[in-house]
């Protein structure tokens, strides 16, 4: 076997593993190992979201500097063992019907796919063969508007999905927003919730035309948050809860408290910065999972 090659076992699987001294993020220095080796030990928190949840990767094979792709279905070499589901696959870019999509249920599948360089794991806001158990909002800045700004929309969304009995969980995109999930009770249909969304978004920047934009057009940005309640359309994926991004530095989705929400809004540091790989790791550490209720149901949408 070539020395950049290691075969390891993982919960009983044995695989391959590959080139664990290569970069993937040159300015940070750090290296597909260290990627291996934070997909490890965050998993215990990242599976259970990314559980029964048809996967999109986007693979960085020569680090974030040098170019990616989006993969859905699953590729050639897919070991036996890794749970895949043939989906429809509607707007498909390549004209397929179906897709054979990777679901990543277990420890050995994650390592498998950190190995590929799949640095950003998405999943829809439903679970195969289900309607959505989640609503997901997205917070958008347009510059100059940043982070401070998306935690001060986040709070007025808060509170008014609060008056529909709708528990909302904040966590950062990793990159330069935010992201609202709600979780639901899994009995209604994506336009159902992609409409409810919608009603909300347009419900605040009526009442803050100055914070909040609800339509898609970017001219309308500027110095706003852009509400993206389309994150809940059948088709759309949002980045999960503890996977990298594909930044300078390895950035994470970070789960977030209220309390540094509202320091965010103020401000100050804690919500308005990105959240690396090892400072993730600690905060669950400390903090556990602070997006464990999203696993445990929620209630209908209210019709209009």
């Amino acid at each position: 076997m070539p020395a950049d090659r290691l075969k390891v076992d993982v919960e009983g699987r044995s695989l391959e593993v590959s080139n664990l001294d290569k970069v993937l993020y040159p300015k940070a220095g750090f290296t597909k190992g260290e990627v291996i080796d934070y997909y490890t030990r965050i998993a215990p928190v990242l599976l259970p979201h990314l559980q029964d949840r048809a996967l999109t990767r986007i693979r960085f094979p020569n680090g974030v500097d040098g170019g990616s792709f989006f993969e859905k279905n699953a590729p050639a070499a897919t070991p036996a063992w890794v749970r895949t589901e043939n989906l429809p696959a509607p707007g498909s870019s390549k004209g397929r019907e179906t897709i054979d999509y990777v679901v990543a249920d277990d420890l050995p599948t994650l390592v498998w796919l950190a190995n590929l360089a799949a640095l950003e794991l998405h999943t829809p806001q439903w679970k195969v063969g289900e309607h959505p158990d989640m609503m997901v909002v997205d917070l958008d800045p347009g510059a100059p508007a940043a982070l401070k700004q998306c935690c001060q929309v986040a709070l007025l969304m808060r509170d008014r999905l609060a008056e529909d009995g709708i528990d909302s969980y904040p966590k950062t995109s990793g990159k330069k927003g935010m992201q609202l999930c709600c979780p639901i009770a899994g009995t209604q249909d994506a336009d159902l919730v992609s409409d409810y969304a919608k009603r909300i978004a347009q419900e605040l920047e009526k009442a803050n035309p100055k914070l909040i934009v609800s339509k898609m057009a970017k001219n309308l940005r500027p110095g706003k948050v852009f509400i993206d309640w389309s994150q809940n359309n059948a088709a759309k994926t949002t980045v999960a809860p503890y996977s990298l991004r594909a930044q300078d530095v390895p950035s994470v989705s970070t789960p977030l408290t209220w309390d540094e929400v509202e320091a965010g809004a103020a401000g100050k540091r804690p919500a308005t910065k990105p959240y690396t790989a090892p400072e993730v790791l600690k905060r669950v550490e400390k903090q556990g999972d602070l997006l464990a209720p999203l696993l445990d149901g929620g209630p209908e949408l209210p019709g209009r």
